[in-house]
């Protein structure tokens, strides 16, 4: 007996490729298993189908030209390509967004944090927004740099190892305590 999986429309996050010269193709395989909604600007657009990767939207303020025939053209007006492509997700109710960038600028995320799960891809880390209280399981020596600065962090399960920087002192869970609505972070891929 055979297993087959079906994957409804937004199970799985959206994908948006905003930048792709530091990204490994063996994790861009992973994040496109499932069909996600591909969403890319116009340069990494050409690039995804070069590779021979469906893309459903274009960010662009252009009105023709299309990659492929089925693609849509998403305008971004006065939007970065991040604010626009974030907009229209949290509009048509996608729960979680990859996000895979060269150039990383959190504000563009700021406004999205509390609307849709994001996962941030850059220069070899995975970066998120967490809530206070958060813990995470990992094993011992694992680096998490903290990006969003706070005055009051209180972490367990951590070693101070530089500014914002720190790893993981056993295998096990780690916390952090502060007291803002968020904090960015990130870790190694």
């Amino acid at each position: 007996m055979s297993s087959h999986h079906i994957v409804r429309e937004k199970q799985e996050p959206a994908l948006l490729v905003l930048g792709l010269d530091s990204f490994p193709a063996e994790l861009l395989g992973q994040l496109l298993e499932w069909n996600p909604t591909v969403i890319a600007t116009r340069e990494t657009g050409e690039r995804l189908n070069n590779y021979g990767i469906k893309i459903d939207w274009i960010i662009t303020d252009q009105t023709h030209g299309s990659l492929q025939s089925d693609i849509k053209l998403m305008p971004a007006g006065s939007d970065t390509p991040a604010e626009a492509a974030l907009k229209y997700l949290v509009t048509h109710n996608y729960p979680a967004v990859n996000i895979i960038t060269d150039d990383l600028q959190l504000k563009d995320y700021l406004f999205f944090t509390d609307k849709i799960n994001l996962v941030i891809f850059n220069n070899n880390q995975k970066i998120y927004a967490v809530n206070s209280g958060f813990s995470k399981w990992k094993p011992t020596d694992d680096t998490i740099e903290i990006l969003t600065h706070t005055h009051e962090l209180h972490y367990s399960g951590l070693e101070r190892t530089g500014n914002h920087r720190f790893k993981t002192i056993h295998d096990g869970f780690f916390s952090l305590q502060f007291d803002q609505p968020f904090l960015f972070i990130a870790e190694n891929l």
